[in-house]
Order: structure tokens, then sequence, then C-alpha cells
């Protein structure tokens, strides 16, 4: 598979995976203005985000036939935390599952490293190929990351409104993985296409070649 062919299928996979949490978003945005359903806005939006997620599972599997682990894992995360939240009526249940699912991310990634997997790797590579060494050090960063933003989610959480929290998702979350993918897009399109045998190193080669 061509590169160009490989971006824009990452890209539409993008699109498919951000869906949900931006309708998440709007439609709490738009209840929350209105006076006689303010006070249940996020339960609304909750609700919206589960059916929204659910819709993207089953629009991917009409398309291709299949469904990127990743999806599944957050159709799975969402239905259960925004489950517990319509039933027990507490929106926190709601608000933590971002930490739970950046811990659980990060702990998959140097969990699987342990035994010499790489879950990036199966993860995301029915977007990108890319060869092992790269995919490592892609894994390394991002994991780091998850770290990181379960940390600033708890930060929100536990310290601003829930207006703020679920605007977060797009003046603080978004803008930070978007700008992390970016710092990390040189490495990725330098070898997005490319395999092991097209890197000198795992191929024992003395090259002094920058990732």
């Amino acid at each position: 598979m061509s590169a160009s062919k490989d971006t824009a299928r990452g890209a539409g996979q993008l699109l498919v995976d951000l869906g949900p949490i931006i309708l998440f978003v709007l439609t709490y945005n738009v209840l929350n203005r209105v006076e006689a359903l303010k006070a249940n806005a996020i339960y609304y939006a909750t609700g919206v985000f589960i059916v929204a997620t659910l819709a993207a599972i089953a629009w991917a599997w009409h398309t291709t036939r299949k469904v990127p682990p990743v999806l599944i894992v957050t159709g799975v995360l969402v239905s259960a935390f925004g489950g517990l939240t319509l039933l027990m009526h507490d929106e926190n249940f709601m608000k933590i599952k971002p930490t739970f699912v950046n811990l659980f991310y990060a702990g998959a990634i140097f969990g699987a490293m342990m035994f010499r997997q790489n879950i990036w790797k199966l993860l995301f590579s029915h977007a990108f190929t890319l060869p092992d060494r790269i995919w490592t050090i892609l894994a390394i960063r991002w994991g780091l990351f998850f770290l990181l933003m379960a940390g600033v989610n708890e930060y929100i959480r536990l310290t601003q409104t829930t207006d703020f929290w679920v605007n977060a998702r797009v003046i603080v979350v978004y803008p930070l993985i978007f700008g992390f993918m970016l710092l990390n897009a040189p490495i990725t399109m330098k070898w997005v296409g490319k395999t092991n045998a097209d890197d000198p190193k795992f191929r024992g080669e003395d090259a002094e070649q920058p990732a």
C-alpha cells in the first residue's frame, strides 16, 4: 500500500474515532443553553456519546467488514462508564473515564513491551505500515503521553466545573493530542509505507541515519 493511501485511510479513521466525542461536546453545549434541559445536559450528552460510538463501530464494520481494535476498546469503555453515569445519575463516572482510558492504554503499551509485544502496532497497523523499530519509538512516546493526559484529566476533573471539563476536550485535550501528533509526524511520514527491510538499523547496517 502506498504512503498516500496509508495517510488517507488514517485520516478517515481519525474522523470516525473523533466523531462521537465531538457530538458529545456539541450536544452538551447546546442543551446546556436550554434552561429546562440544563440540569441534565451531561446525561443527554452521555447518551448521545454512547449511541454515536456504537454507530461508529457499526459504520466501520459496514464499510470495511472489520472494526479497529482501538474502536472496540473505546466502545466497551464508553458503554461501561457512560452506562454507569446514566444508571447511577452520577456524572463523575463519565468524568473519570478519560483517566481510566489513558491509564489503560499506557498500561497496555508498557505491559505488552515486557512480553516483546507492541500494542501500538496492533492498534494502528490497520492505518499505517511502519518498520518495527519505529513502532517501538512511537509506542514509548505515546505511552508516556497517555500517562501525562491521565494526570491532566484528573487535575481538570478535581479542580474545574463540569462546563470546563466538557469543553476541555476541545480547548485543552485535543490541542495537546494534535500537538503531540504533529511532533511525531516527521518520523511517521518518513517511514510510513516502509517495512523492516527498508530500515538500515534493522538490517544491522552501520548507517548514521536519524529516525
